[in-house]
């Protein structure tokens, strides 16, 4: 038991060790890329600082299990706790903000849109900072997030390849991001000329045409469509809001291996303060019949 959990701490350090590497790996390629792109400078210094403390944090269990070296588990457990209380903070705020939002269903048309106005007001503040909203711009438009969407179809009659019709766009599953960011909404009223061209001369395909914010900053420039639109801001935090889900269900079953190694470590600092006083471990800290004090 003194060496046992010693041993197996010392083996999840060393697995958690071998991780970070490729993380920083990914951290210092992002960052020699970083000129292609503001998506890619969002994510460098979060991929190299994560790492580093992996790195700091596996090294330090790693030595203090290994080595007996108390000072180092003491400043392991430490971090632990206090890693552990950050991570179920991040998990009730990810739930929190992510509450609300979502796609509404437009009548005869296969994809949903997004209003900015459905989200929380973190969100959606966030989002409409104009500072931070021109890193996100950017890095859609470098991305050309909006190029992948034309498709051509072969006429059934004559075996040409033609430009995708009308009708046939607009059954397709677009992502929150096309749908919001790719085209005009729907209530605007435009026309139909390509799936990134549209005529804003209003026809009787539009029942309702409510020209509001959005429908005068749509621009059949491709650099422009419609990136300054509510609707493109609501389309990247539905990917958000489904990001952070998907990372707060990963990010819980981290959280319990953490308590798990927690409790690991916890047992080899006081198998390590047991040796330090030449304690057995069947006494349970006691080194007099009526003790004073218990050592832990």
């Amino acid at each position: 038991m003194v060496r046992g959990s010693n041993a197996v701490l010392g083996v999840v350090n060393f697995i958690t060790f071998i991780i970070s590497i490729p993380i920083l790996g990914a951290g210092i390629y992002l960052s020699t890329k970083a000129n292609s792109g503001e998506c890619l400078r969002f994510l460098q210094w979060p991929l190299i600082i994560i790492s580093i403390c992996i790195m700091v944090l596996s090294l330090a269990g790693l030595a203090g299990s290994c080595y007996g070296v108390t000072c180092l588990l003491r400043f392991y457990l430490l971090f632990m706790f206090v890693a552990i209380i950050t991570i179920i903070g991040f998990i009730i705020f990810a739930f929190t903000v992510t509450d609300k939002g979502g796609g509404h269903a437009v009548l005869n048309r296969g994809y949903d849109e997004y209003r900015l106005q459905d989200y929380s007001g973190w969100l959606k503040d966030r989002i409409k900072d104009p500072g931070y909203w021109t890193k996100v711009s950017d890095c859609l438009r470098d991305a050309k997030v909006c190029k992948h969407m034309k498709m051509y179809l072969q006429n059934q009659i004559t075996g040409e390849i033609i430009p995708e019709p009308a009708d046939s766009f607009y059954q397709r599953k677009l992502s929150p991001i096309e749908s919001g960011c790719c085209k005009p909404p729907t209530s605007c009223g435009f026309v139909y000329m390509n799936e990134t061209v549209w005529n804003p001369i209003g026809d009787g395909d539009a029942a309702i045409v409510n020209i509001d914010s959005d429908c005068t900053e749509w621009s059949n420039d491709q650099r422009r469509l419609c990136f300054n639109c509510d609707s493109c801001k609501a389309g990247v935090l539905s990917k958000v809001k489904k990001s952070w889900r998907s990372a707060s269900v990963v990010t819980i079953v981290v959280l319990v291996i953490m308590v798990i190694v927690y409790v690991v470590a916890f047992a080899a600092f006081r198998n390590n303060r047991r040796t330090r006083n030449n304690e057995p471990s069947q006494m349970g800290g006691m080194t007099k019949s009526r003790p004073s004090r218990f050592n832990f």
